[in-house]
């Protein structure tokens, strides 16, 4: 009997989702990860769907959608649970598009557990119907009020330390945000911030470099607002991580995104630590401080500037990054052209650049001096255009350095072409391994870049730069 999990967003759902798979699995469930496309035929043996949302955009939701009516076309005798930030803002949207949608908004999602425990039961009565079960789910634990409205329930239940899809091992250790801005969703969505008590995380990292993991990525919504319980007191970030480096002996540490105010002193000290990957993503959003202000984020250009400043200072040539968007209400050529000379200043390797997209229930969805779509459509094309650029510049300046990478589960021994990431971030391509005994994937590998892939690179492709295995790794 088959489950299939549908993922959309940022890698804090793939995690979950990830999580979800293994109660699933545990139960003796065939689990099927791929996704599905309108060429992909139909799935008569799958009787359960669970698609983890995202509602970043206009057009994430549009792609929730879509995913979720290609699962009731192709899995015609399944049930669909929809679930994440796009459940928990549109239930009531969602629930009408068929009677076999069991809606469970996102800060509910750890009672994925108990529809579990319920499709089992349904399977082993023999007589399993979509329709019946999402009726049960929507009678009980979808609607069952939260114990704590507007916080995530049980939060870190869905964890899991046996990945299947990723060979980089990750640890959600915060979620929810407190801050209001006035383009997010997120806060709305996930709720209040909070936070996996700082003995869970240091336990699950040494269980992890026990079973040989050689890296872990620590997910969140906002990891300057962490803040983990601590013998009487709290944590926060750049202390839990120095108690890490502390405990653990061999693993490295990877983080999915910063804000800009958490790089200070302290943590910029932290992270020289060699086992502290030199890839940092900065949630920055604009180079205007009035669309800055605008916003409602809580720093201007120049502490951008002095963040990344800090960062290179800390780290040799470290890959940084940053999200922006473009087109928000009010914003002017100007304020534009600020944005992208920031960029330039702080020397991103890449830009991940989104067009203004209007949240129901936000700020900035009633305010007025709008920037029209085609406009904020073009600057986001160009800001793209010098972000491959620059990321293909930043790849040329590895270019025959050595440099340690997890060999990943995607991969063709056929043709003997393997992937890999390395330490500062590039997924790389690695061939000329023919007749070797090339390390299994969750490896630590030595690497040289050979050149950058600037046609992938410009399509958004996930594979960036050719390389090959240093002698001393095969």
């Amino acid at each position: 009997m088959k489950v299939r999990f549908e993922t959309t967003g940022c890698r804090l759902n793939q995690i979950e989702s990830e999580s979800a798979a293994r109660i699933f699995i545990d139960k003796s469930f065939d689990v099927a990860l791929e996704p599905l496309s309108a060429a992909s035929a139909v799935d008569n043996d799958t009787m359960l769907c669970i698609i983890n949302t995202c509602a970043v955009t206009q057009k994430a939701e549009q792609k929730d959608r879509r995913i979720i009516r290609l699962l009731l076309e192709k899995c015609p005798s399944a049930a669909v649970i929809v679930t994440g930030c796009y459940a928990q803002l549109s239930a009531a949207d969602i629930t009408a598009m068929n009677s076999r949608i069991a809606v469970l908004p996102g800060q509910l999602k750890s009672r994925i557990i108990g529809a579990a425990d319920i499709f089992e039961n349904h399977i082993k009565s023999g007589t399993f119907r979509a329709e019946e079960f999402a009726a049960e789910l929507r009678g009980g634990i979808c609607t069952a009020a939260p114990a704590k409205p507007g916080i995530s329930e049980n939060a870190f239940t869905l964890a899991t330390d046996s990945f299947i899809a990723h060979s980089r091992s990750s640890i959600k250790i915060q979620d929810g945000c407190n801050n209001s801005c006035s383009y997010c969703a997120i806060h709305i969505a996930r709720g209040h911030s909070v936070s996996l008590d700082v003995k869970s995380v240091v336990d699950r990292v040494k269980l992890l470099e026990e079973n040989g993991q050689a890296e872990v990525v620590f997910t969140s919504v906002n990891i300057g607002q962490y803040r983990g319980e601590y013998n009487g007191g709290y944590l926060n970030f750049a202390q839990l991580l120095e108690l890490l480096l502390k405990e653990t002996d061999k693993i490295a540490f990877r983080m999915s995104s910063l804000y800009p105010e958490i790089v200070d002193g302290h943590f910029c000290s932290v992270i020289k630590d060699p086992r502290v990957r030199p890839h940092f993503h900065l949630s920055v959003q604009s180079g205007s401080d009035s669309v800055l202000a605008a916003m409602g984020r809580k720093y201007t250009s120049s502490e951008v500037r002095k963040a990344c400043s800090m960062l290179k200072e800390a780290k040799e040539n470290p890959f940084l990054a940053c999200d922006i968007i473009t087109g928000f209400p009010g914003e002017t050529e100007e304020d534009f052209e600020q944005t992208v000379q920031l960029c330039r200043d702080c020397g991103f390797a890449w830009v991940h650049v989104f067009p203004f997209s209007a949240r129901p229930g936000t700020a900035a969805a009633a305010m007025k001096n709008k920037v029209p779509q085609s406009v904020s459509g073009e600057r986001a094309a160009r800001l793209a255009l010098w972000a491959a650029q620059s990321k293909a510049a930043y790849i040329n300046s590895w270019k025959g350095r050595p440099l340690e990478a997890v060999m990943e589960t995607v991969k063709h021994p056929r043709d003997s072409v393997y992937h890999a990431v390395t330490e500062n971030f590039l997924h790389c391509e690695i061939t000329g391994a023919a007749g070797r005994n090339v390390p299994p994937p969750g490896s630590t590998v030595k690497i040289m870049i050979t050149e950058p892939l600037d046609q992938r690179i410009r399509k958004g492709g996930e594979i960036e730069c050719a390389a090959v295995f240093a002698a001393e790794s095969v």
